[in-house]
Parts: C-alpha cells; sequence; structure tokens
C-alpha cells in the first residue's frame, strides 16, 4: 500500500513541477481518487486537460472529479470496476473523449448525452444491454462509440444503426 501512495505522489508531484497538463494516475491500485491530490493540485487543476485513471479498482468517481477538473478534455477509466458516473460529469464543457471500456457499466451513462463537446465515448466490454440512440444523435460533436462486447438487446442494435454520421463499433 505504501509503494502505491508513493507511486502515487510521485506523479502528481511530477505532473506540478512539470507544468504538464496531463495527470496519469493508471495502474495505481486506486479504489478512488486520492483527496489529498485535489489538495496537490488545487493551483494546477486548470491546466490539466488528460486524467488517466485506467487499469486501477475505482468503484466510483466523485463528483469532485469533476468539479476541479473543470478543463479536461479526455478521460480515461478503462479497466475499473464503475458502474455509474456522478451527475457532475454533465457539466463538463470541454470534455471530448471519454473511455469507460471494461469496466461494470449495465446501463448507458446519460449523464454522457448532456456533453455538446463529447466527440467519443468507448464503453468496450461493459454489461450494457440498451442504448439511448435518440439522446445519442442529439449530441452535436458525437464521431465515434464503441459498445463492442456488450450484451446490446437487438432492438438497440438496430437503432444504432440509424446514428448516419457517428462510426459505431459494435462486433468483436
Amino acid at each position: 500500500m505504501g509503494e502505491a501512495v508513493a507511486n502515487v505522489a510521485r506523479r502528481v508531484n511530477a505532473t506540478v513541477e512539470e507544468e504538464k497538463d496531463t495527470l496519469d494516475l493508471s495502474n495505481c491500485k486506486l479504489i478512488s481518487f486520492p483527496d489529498g491530490v485535489f489538495r496537490v493540485l488545487k493551483g494546477v487543476s486548470e491546466k490539466i486537460h488528460i486524467i488517466t485513471l485506467a487499469d486501477n479498482e475505482m468503484k466510483a468517481i466523485s463528483n469532485k472529479l469533476f468539479s476541479t477538473f473543470t478543463q479536461l478534455r479526455e478521460l480515461d477509466l478503462r479497466g475499473n470496476v464503475l458502474t455509474k458516473l456522478p451527475d457532475a460529469v454533465g457539466e463538463m464543457e470541454h470534455l471530448t473523449s471519454i473511455n469507460l471500456a471494461n469496466n461494470s457499466f449495465s446501463i448507458f451513462p446519460e449523464k454522457l448525452t448532456e456533453i455538446a463537446t463529447l466527440e467519443r465515448i468507448n464503453l468496450e466490454g461493459n454489461s450494457i444491454t440498451e442504448i439511448p440512440v435518440e439522446k445519442l444523435s442529439d449530441m452535436p460533436a458525437l464521431k465515434w462509440l464503441n459498445v463492442k462486447s456488450n450484451p446490446l438487446e437487438s432492438n438497440s442494435q438496430s437503432a444504432l444503426q440509424s446514428l448516419a454520421n457517428i462510426l459505431i463499433t459494435t462486433e468483436s
């Protein structure tokens, strides 16, 4: 556990010291986003555009992540055990890409459809059966949706074909 904490501290400090726009906390055995990180990054949170929390053991993401990192453009949460996203994700004004592959979603996180800037959604390898096709079709920037390896109901699969301007990946 101590090694994991030290690893997170090293990466956070490097982000601050080198004035990076990226925070990479992938493979850190995190079960939640560490509160201490919010404090350390308080002064530079507006400069952070990319956060990678891939391949951890996170079961939930707090609203605080989205209210702190308001300039976020890319969020990589693949390889966790998330089942839902907080409502605050819908208020992200700059987010263009979210990777939620290989998590535990059984319901499509509909708050994503409220993000006008979102271009890419990766939900591969979850347990989603239904897709809110109508809401997705109203998303002005959406270009790519990956729902491969989900047990989609046939009506969702056929409805996805109606999304003409979006590249949809459904087959393995």
